[in-house]
């Protein structure tokens, strides 16, 4: 009987080299021989943001830790350092701690280069999130509203709040899951709190998969504001959403509390009759020729469960598929109709942007854990790298080619570096590939020489 071949030896062999398919007459072979590599080069970038910009450990500070100090392996601080850097770089799951705990750039990014001082596991990072409770989460709300104003070196003249709610399709038991016919499924839908103009995430907030109501509306605007008043008491506010934020309540709250607002509002027969003689307008001037044909009206408008009347804008348009009617409604007296409807309102189209790259560049509605509380932290702990990212973008990628590129973009081109490390006994050393373009090569020497945060002309 033939004898059958070590395994363990042939598994040795395979290790040392294996050989390819030739290529252009050549041989093409494989050697695992390179003591560390990483193919995460731009967590040395994230690391600069992150640590000029004082966020993460902001962050750890309202975390309560009961943790035995004498047991502690690895510090809040390092964690979330940890599990931020692998959302900027895609790795969205805490199940990719196991593999990335080893990796060199990531390490370096958290501040752990020693020998054998390597990153926590899936275990510790998923105690970490289950043991966030109801206190920490409304500390660390209130701090990444700090940061965002922090980020200003002075008084803002405006900021413009765009608030809008995003579904996350659930395949669990999580709590807050609610079957929501408009997407088919069981559901959350958290918000997403941005400055309209610059982009900057404000809060993001875990609730239930309905529309939102009134109470919860009011109890978010409310403590943002208080917040940005304590801050910037002379700066007006411009609340921006959808018809689904025009309730009673919340336009009532808004001119009490002098936030300017410019909102969605649904269509309704009174409305419609308003503008009839408008639509039959429109209708005969693309009827005459008219490719297509946009037309705005402004009125004064009283549902009948407002107290008073309320300045409503109109938007007629007639093309050859037919006529469309819009409606917004604002506090704004002294802009025209058209400015405050294609600039003030449909400006909070950029919103969807800023949901598309925290939602799905990020992929923050990986919220699969169980409890709220827990879901809640995961979603803040992607919205810290929303701000990283963000603040890369805005300081030292400016000016750029990358000054509007997407996370995307930033990932593959700019994180996603394969590096080759040299550890010596007084530094440690990261190979970037020569033939990086200039591009990609004045980013990091912003960041090396300029610091990451500071804005660079």
């Amino acid at each position: 009987m033939q004898e059958e071949p070590n395994f363990e030896r042939r598994q040795e062999d395979f290790l040392s080299s294996v050989a390819l398919s030739r290529c252009s007459g050549k041989r093409v072979e494989i050697a695992f021989d390179e003591p560390e590599l990483s193919s995460n080069g731009g967590a040395l970038a994230l690391g600069e943001v992150a640590k000029k910009s004082g966020l993460l450990r902001r962050l750890a500070h309202e975390i309560s830790d009961d943790r035995d100090p004498s047991r502690i392996r690895h510090q809040t601080v390092d964690l979330l350092m940890q599990r931020v850097t692998q959302i900027a770089l895609g790795y969205e799951d805490a199940n990719d701690c196991d593999e990335l705990r080893h990796d060199v750039a990531i390490r370096a990014a958290v501040g752990k280069l020693n020998e054998g001082d390597f990153l926590a596991s899936q275990p510790t990072m998923t105690r970490l999130e289950n043991r966030v409770g109801l206190r920490d989460l409304i500390r660390l709300f209130y701090a990444m509203i700090d940061d965002f104003l922090d980020s200003y070196d002075k008084t803002p003249q405006a900021l413009v709040l765009d608030l809008d709610p995003t579904a996350h399709v659930l395949y669990g038991q999580q709590e807050l899951g609610l079957f929501n016919a408009h997407y088919g499924g069981y559901c959350i839908m958290p918000f997403h709190l941005y400055e309209g103009t610059s982009g900057k995430l404000i809060a993001t907030v875990l609730r239930p998969g309905t529309v939102p109501k009134q109470p919860e509306i009011i109890a978010l605007l409310k403590r943002v504001v208080r917040r940005i008043r304590s801050r910037f008491p002379g700066t007006r506010l411009i609340f921006r959403a959808d018809s689904h934020h025009c309730r009673p309540e919340v336009l009532e709250w808004l001119e009490a509390a002098n936030v300017n607002y410019v909102l969605g509002l649904a269509t309704n027969a009174v409305v419609r009759r308003e503008v009839q003689p408008l639509v039959e307008h429109v209708r005969s001037l693309e009827r005459n020729g008219m490719k297509s044909v946009r037309r705005f009206h402004s009125f004064d408008y009283s549902a009948r469960s407002w107290h008073r009347r309320r300045r409503v804008i109109a938007r007629v348009e007639a093309t050859f598929t037919g006529t469309d009617s819009r409606f917004i409604v604002t506090d704004l007296r002294h802009a025209s109709a058209k400015y405050l409807y294609e600039v003030a309102y449909c400006g909070r189209a950029r919103a969807e942007l800023m949901i598309k790259e925290h939602k799905l560049f990020l992929h923050s509605d990986r919220t699969s854990c169980r409890t709220a509380f827990a879901n809640q932290f995961r979603l803040m702990m992607h919205s810290a790298a929303y701000v990283l990212l963000h603040r890369l973008r805005e300081t030292a990628l400016a000016g750029t080619a990358f000054a509007n590129a997407t996370f995307q973009t930033i990932r593959l081109r700019l994180l996603k570096i394969a590096t080759r490390v040299q550890t010596a006994k007084t530094f440690t050393r990261f190979h970037f590939p020569a033939n990086l373009s200039s591009e990609v090569k004045k980013v990091y020497f912003r960041i090396a020489f300029f610091g990451a945060v500071s804005a660079v002309t």
